[in-house]
């Protein structure tokens, strides 16, 4: 089958129209944006362009919805009882959303169809919150009643990046609905489909009007979003360039904001490991997402003595992955997304060459694909932390081993950089991997594996964000405390 052909099987007719309101309309201009296939390089769908009047539309809506609408008066179990519906439509659209999936990003097959299980937990886990969470908390009073209330905190502009669409948009609204927020949907132009996807199951699962609202936009309509006054909160996950400009308006006007940014994570492997190991690990996880992951593990630190060692053990790892047609099942390394983000990698590895990295295997575009963005994994050898590919995100398959001297080097290397998003481990040593991920700075750390949990909290120190999603960590920050005192306990709380 084609790729053409499988971007068809989806139902497309709501794609040039967005949801507004509880309803499908058309939008103010008749701009399309174009999703191109990283595999054919050809578009695969379009869908409406939202413009700075469609954004002003869909926040009234939104707005309108929380103020006067049933969905912040309900109880949490009350509304669990929607989400419940919204998570089976969900999973009635898994192969869709496991097709969006690879025609917009070329993720591999394998990867696709086990994502819309996973995404989903996040809804199931919202619902779940809805009656573990304490949304009313009773506190000790001599005279009366105190009283912590959680309340929603109101409009939420969700906005989600392109390489992770389903399950970012989901970690986002999932606990912003069960906390009784409205929320407008922004996916990236690049991958819209499954936030499209996700409008239509909520409307079929019954959501008040306005509770739930899909546009897709550009630049100038995405920033009048984050600028709208009645836009309570903006959740965003994305560079930190953009992270960096919203922070900025929503310090302005004071509104709430979560930001998920980039990350340059480090992985130390201790001498106790076993290196063709640790380099069988530390390849596969650059090929998840073609290393367009922003908890990757691209920074491997591993002791002077062992580097060599190490390096060839990662060469011999990365020239085994198979790289193509990510429909293959044999196939482990799709192509980069876009050709945009694919020559911005190959800026780096020549900034990487330039600046005296050895360049050990890769860093440049596989030779018998003759269509498609693909790129093959690549490791840079005696890299100082220094060094542009060892600070920046560059957001591929690329891998730069790091000598140090002991592991005291290893963490100030490890520290050593603006992000602080994930990190690992490698060795069999559980104390020994205790006790240097509590002097790592940053959300994660992992042992012997790059590691992430969306039940407990994700996020990052420094540059990498703030706030956390995920978890009880993860609901907060769609909720207001209001300290409430009474003279005597109410007749119904």
């Amino acid at each position: 089958m084609s790729t053409a052909s499988r971007a068809n099987s989806i139902d497309s007719s709501n794609f040039r129209k967005l949801y507004i309101g509880g309803a499908w309309i058309a939008p103010s201009t008749e701009r399309l944006v174009d999703v191109v296939s990283p595999v054919t390089e050809e578009v695969v769908f379009q869908v409406a362009e939202a413009d700075i009047a469609d954004v002003d539309r869909t926040v009234a809506a939104a707005h309108v919805a929380f103020e006067s609408g049933p969905w912040p008066r309900m109880t949490p179990v009350e509304r669990a009882k929607t989400l419940e519906a919204f998570a089976k439509e969900l999973r009635s659209r898994a192969a869709d959303f496991a097709i969006a999936w690879t025609e917009s990003t070329g993720v591999i097959t394998s990867m696709a169809n086990m994502s819309p299980e996973y995404s989903i937990g996040a809804v199931d886990r919202s619902i779940e919150q809805a009656s573990s969470f304490p949304f009313i908390e009773e506190h000790p009073s001599k005279n009366g009643a105190n009283m912590l209330i959680h309340e929603p905190v109101g409009v939420v502009a969700a906005i989600a990046p392109w390489n992770a669409p389903l399950a970012t948009m989901l970690t986002k609204i999932g606990p912003a609905l069960v906390a009784g927020c409205t929320v407008i949907m922004k996916p990236a132009p690049q991958t819209p489909i499954e936030a499209y996807i996700i409008a239509e199951c909520a409307d079929a699962a019954g959501f008040p009007p306005g509770v739930v609202n899909l546009i897709t936009a550009e630049r100038d309509a995405s920033d009048h979003l984050v600028r709208h006054p009645q836009v309570d909160k903006v959740s965003f996950t994305g560079s930190l360039t953009t992270g960096q400009r919203i922070a900025s308006v929503c310090g302005d006007r004071i509104a709430r904001v979560t930001l998920e940014l980039g990350g340059k994570s480090a992985a130390i492997v201790l001498d106790d490991y076993d290196l063709e190991k640790a380099a069988k690990s530390l390849a596969g996880a650059i090929s998840i997402l073609s290393g367009q992951n922003c908890a990757a593990l691209t920074r491997v630190i591993v002791s002077r003595s062992r580097h060599d060692e190490l390096v060839k053990h990662l060469v011999t790892a990365c020239e085994a992955i198979t790289i193509g047609d990510p429909y293959d099942p044999e196939i482990r390394l799709g192509p980069i997304t876009m050709k945009s983000q694919l020559e911005k990698i190959e800026g780096y590895i020549a900034k990487g060459i330039s600046e005296g990295a050895t360049l050990a295997t890769g860093g440049k575009r596989p030779t018998h694909l003759e269509h498609g963005y693909y790129f093959e994994p690549t490791v840079f050898a005696n890299v100082d932390n220094s060094m542009t590919i060892a600070q920046e995100e560059i957001f591929g398959p690329v891998l730069c081993v790091i000598p140090c001297d002991d592991e005291d080097e290893a963490i100030r290397i490890a520290n050593d950089s603006p992000f602080g998003l994930a990190g690992a481990v490698y060795t069999d040593d559980n104390t020994a991997a205790y006790r240097i991920a509590r002097q790592l700075r940053t959300g994660t750390v992992g042992q012997s594996a790059p590691a992430a949990s969306f039940a407990i909290a994700f996020g990052g120190f420094k540059q990498s964000g703030l706030g956390r999603e995920g978890g009880t960590k993860g609901l907060l920050p769609y909720l207001e405390p209001k300290t409430v005192m009474l003279s005597g306990k109410p007749d119904q709380i």
